[in-house]
């Protein structure tokens, strides 16, 4: 008899309305999620979800959509931030005496350029980061 594979889990996820707590409350749910995963540095994931979330609740449309799952193939962590503008994010030069900004780039650089954005079937977009495994 051979071993059964699992079905991978389904995505956990969050939706917010987009207002200024949309981060804050994204951040609460990765802290909780990554605890149920086993996942105790969440720094990053923390700082990927409020920097995605922000971008969505600032220059997107409509709900804000948030899942979290772990990839099937190495287990590695994934961010998904979902909202119904048409615009699309861009990793802007860096600009010294700029006060916004940076936020893709801290994104980029955590998730070691292992990020894209994709259009979503209903609209929108898909915007996604893959954080680093346990070192």
């Amino acid at each position: 008899m051979s071993a059964m594979a699992l079905a991978p889990e389904s995505p956990r996820t969050l939706v917010l309305e987009p207002t200024v707590h949309a981060p804050l409350l994204a951040r609460r749910f990765l802290a909780g999620c990554f605890a149920e995963w086993g996942i105790e540095d969440d720094h990053l994931g923390r700082v990927v979800v409020c920097e995605l979330v922000t971008n969505a609740w600032r220059h997107g449309e409509g709900p804000i959509v948030v899942r979290l799952y772990l990839e099937e193939g190495d287990g590695r962590p994934v961010v998904e931030v979902w909202d119904a503008g048409a615009g699309r994010p861009v990793v802007r030069p860096p600009d010294d005496g700029a006060v916004c900004g940076r936020g893709l780039v801290l994104v980029a650089g955590f998730a070691r350029g292992c990020w894209g954005v994709r259009p979503l079937n209903e609209g929108g977009k898909a915007v996604w980061a893959k954080l680093p495994g346990a070192e």
